[in-house]
Order: structure tokens, then sequence, then C-alpha cells
């Protein structure tokens, strides 16, 4: 892994679109599909309107008013953050170079995690064969049943319908 990470501006022109140095792919991956990545992402997008509800904080009304402003553009703001993370994420991908599928690579991983934990608790080792196949007994090439004849079947005429009961 690459030890080189992007400086101040550099950042803030990542963050705003701007692809880093083919040097930084490493670092732009561990950033997207890394440890805490969900958080990372959230504070980036609240960044932004924390200075809008300090504002918004300050303005002369009831303490119930200044709240309920911050909460009207706060809740579509949660949401539009968490519909919109995955094409972000993507689009960062994308961006600087990276295969967009990268961002699957945690539900990848937890998946798989999953489904190992599924089989080793709940299905048994699998034999070769799928199932036991008792062994003919010696000298004798297949099973007879004494007293058994078998007929055979009457033919109906290719026109005539079989009867059903």
């Amino acid at each position: 892994m690459s030890t080189s990470r992007p400086g101040p501006l550099q950042r803030v022109g990542y963050l705003l679109g701007r692809p880093l140095p083919e040097s930084m792919r490493d670092w732009v991956a561990n950033d997207i599909t890394g440890p805490r990545h969900v958080w990372r992402y959230f504070v980036r997008g609240l960044i932004p309107f924390v200075p809008i509800a300090v504002a918004l904080c300050f303005l002369p009304a009831s303490w119930m008013v200044r709240a309920g402003m911050v909460l009207l553009l706060a809740i579509p703001l949660i949401y539009f953050q968490v519909a919109l993370m995955n094409i972000y994420r993507r689009h960062l991908l994308r961006n600087n170079g990276l295969d967009p599928r990268l961002a699957d690579k945690v539900k990848i991983i937890r998946l798989s995690e999953a489904e190992e934990l599924y089989r080793r608790q709940h299905r048994p080792s699998v034999s070769s064969a799928p199932y036991d196949v008792p062994a003919a007994a010696p000298g004798v090439d297949s099973p007879e049943i004494e007293g058994v004849v078998v007929e055979p079947a009457e033919s109906a005429p290719s026109h005539v319908s079989p009867r059903r009961s």
C-alpha cells in the first residue's frame, strides 16, 4: 500500500470532485471502502450544513422555531445522504481511475463471511457421492424377485385417449 496521502488542498479538491494523482489510488480505495468509511461520508456531508444550522440558531425567534428550522433542513439532508451514498462512492472511485464495483467490496466480504458461517453451522461436510449406494452382493449381477411376472401393457390406439377415473 502506498503511504502517500493528500495534503489539505488536495483533500478539499478530492472532496469537491477533483481526481487525485495515481500515486494516491490506494489511499482513495481505503478512504472509500476502508473501516469507518460510512462515518467519514456522513461527516463530509454534514460539514457544509453546520454553518447554516449555527446561523439559524441566532435568528430572533423562540427556541422551538429555531429548532424547527434546523430540523426542516437536517431531515432531508440526512435522508438524501443515505440514499445517495453508494452513488457518491462509485463516482469518487470512477473519478480517481478505480473500478466502481470496488464500492461493493465491504458488502461482498460481509456476505461471504455470513455464507461461510452458515455453511459451517448448517451444512455437514459433503462427501464426493451425493448418497451412499449399497454394493451388490458378490456374484450377483442384479437382484431378482421370485414369483413376479411382468406382462406387457395393452397398447391403446393412437386416436383414443386413456380413461381417467
